[in-house]
């Protein structure tokens, strides 16, 4: 059974997309580009945390995945973030929130919700052709997840991915592998 996690864990959660919470420096320059088009049908479902920059609240989180489905009002994705605390077979932690699309024109633009009426920033930077894989990141560059719909990802695939984000002013040396298995 799921230990559901508290409002305040919650309520931490939610800081994360204030930049003051950061632990990462934020680099602004040159504008952070999402992809071009997102088909959000495709992009539901569980996915799993390949690589990370560090966070206070992940900190001790292994096997960590992401599941986004669409919520009852058929507009909002309904999303449930889960790790295991401190080990791989360590307890369930588990954060729910709500997300929407902010903008329409490339669905690549979301804001996430994790304690109302604070939100922030979801922007997918990097997207598989068949959706295997998502980074995700936020207008400044102090967020940064790497995204597999398997627990692994490819070496050299994300050998690539890492090199085409430092040329796109990531700061590659912060990106931590996460534990999945």
């Amino acid at each position: 059974m799921f230990r559901f996690i508290n409002l305040n864990f919650l309520i931490l959660v939610f800081f994360v997309f204030f930049p003051a919470c950061a632990t990462v420096p934020s680099r602004e320059e040159p504008p952070l580009q999402v992809v071009s088009r997102v088909d959000i049908n495709k992009y539901l479902g569980r996915w799993y945390e390949i690589a990370r920059y560090p966070n206070w609240f992940q900190k001790n989180c292994y096997a960590v995945t992401a599941d986004y489905e669409l919520a009852e009002d058929g507009f909002s994705i309904k999303v449930i973030n889960r790790c295991k605390d401190r080990q791989l077979n360590g307890e369930i932690r588990e954060a729910v929130g709500m997300a929407h699309i902010s903008d329409s024109n490339t669905n690549a633009k979301l804001k996430v919700t994790f304690f109302w009426p604070f939100y922030g920033n979801y922007w997918i930077v990097n997207l598989g052709d068949d959706y295997e894989y998502a980074v995700v990141s936020e207008p400044k560059r102090q967020y940064l997840w790497v995204l597999s719909r398997k627990p692994t990802m490819d070496k050299l695939k994300y050998s690539k991915l890492v090199e085409s984000l430092a040329k796109r002013n990531f700061d590659i040396g912060l990106l931590k592998v996460t534990p999945q298995t």
